[in-house]
């Protein structure tokens, strides 16, 4: 199995329960993980035969940038595209992480993490 990631990718965004979030944005962090074995030989140098980091950075920009109010159901969407784009995926992680949310106290991120496990044949 081969895994490509994006770590740390930063956003600012209006994702939030509260109106007030969605009004003034806040700072995110994705981390996006993402398992597969090769539909070919990896060693016909091909984008085709892999998973390509820039489409998962565009994929995961064009969610980022549409207002949700629950950082989970972002996940969910970026997920959601990259099954639908690579279809040949095993597993993907999304990490999503609201850096200083609006709390009472000081915390430095608060995140949401969702896994996709490929479900196995005959199941």
């Amino acid at each position: 199995m081969i895994n490509i990631a994006l770590q740390g990718a930063e956003f600012f965004a209006y994702h939030g329960f509260y109106p007030e979030e969605q009004k003034i944005g806040c700072r995110f962090v994705v981390d996006v993980n993402v398992g597969f074995i090769p539909p070919g030989d990896l060693l016909e140098d091909s984008l085709n035969k892999t998973v390509d980091y820039e489409r998962l950075y565009i994929i995961t920009c064009e969610e980022m940038k549409h207002p949700r109010k629950l950082i989970e159901t972002v996940g969910q969407s970026i997920i959601d595209r990259i099954k639908k784009k690579y279809p040949f995926v095993e597993s993907i992680e999304v990490v999503i992480k609201k850096l200083t949310p609006p709390l009472t106290g000081k915390v430095a991120h608060s995140a949401v993490i969702i896994n996709y496990k490929k479900p196995e044949h005959g199941v």
